[in-house]
């Protein structure tokens, strides 16, 4: 694990057709006016890239997965499940994410990041929210520290408040958690992800629905003597 190297400013565009989520997302990133939030069509934003909820196969069969997949053809499951096979043995956990070329000029890639083991999952009482949108960030991390300069931009849509019955407003919340966690800190392991977003939220469903978390990220570790 790392600090978060310095980078250009990422701009992050919430967008989704449910006006509940959208007013969830005012309120609960009322205090971030670098974020943009619109409601339409994630396909409608120029952005360098997209996230999408998925579950662990990658299987674009429903959902704004499906929705992307009639956008930009077939071969952009084919890509996600590749990266699927080849990066976690063909299951991708949730609390991980896979940055794949989305074969179109806007955007450049799509993120996909699982909110659920298999499709049209109830995870309403759960903390996938939270690690899947964490994921996603630190997938743009990934990536420009691959390329740098590749992700300067990315739209995201109400992860889990569809297939996965998450309540708009506790989405908003965990969602506001991943982002803050974005900036805070570099993972340069998603186990390390998921084991620190966990730890601080295991009571999160005993909370108020208007409470916000922000992760406290992980020490910084220091280089061993020689």
């Amino acid at each position: 694990m790392s600090e978060n190297p310095q980078q250009p400013p990422l701009r992050v565009v919430l967008t989704d057709i449910n006006s509940t989520v959208v007013e969830s997302w005012r309120a609960a990133f009322a205090d971030t006016p670098e974020i943009e939030i619109h409601r339409g069509s994630i396909l409608d934003e120029h952005v360098d890239a997209w996230v999408t909820p998925t579950n662990s196969r990658g299987r674009m069969d429903g959902g704004v997965d499906a929705v992307i997949k009639r956008h930009l053809g077939a071969g952009i499951q084919l890509r996600v499940q590749r990266a699927i096979r080849d990066g976690f043995a063909g299951r991708l956990p949730v609390g991980s994410a896979v940055c794949v070329p989305s074969g179109a000029v806007n955007p450049g890639f799509l993120i996909s990041a699982p909110t659920m083991e298999s499709s049209s999952q109830n995870v309403s009482q759960t903390l996938n929210v939270a690690l899947a949108c964490a994921a996603a960030f630190q997938a743009v991390h990934r990536k420009n520290a691959e390329t740098p300069g590749s992700i300067r931009s990315v739209a995201l849509v109400g992860m889990g408040a569809q297939t996965g019955q998450v309540p708009a407003r506790v989405c908003a919340n965990l969602m506001w958690t991943g982002y803050t966690l974005f900036n805070d800190h570099c993972f340069e392991d998603y186990d390390d992800l998921r084991s620190t977003v966990t730890a601080q939220l295991d009571d999160i469903e005993k909370a108020p629905a208007t409470r916000r978390v922000r992760i406290t990220p992980p020490a910084r570790r220091t280089a061993a003597r020689r």
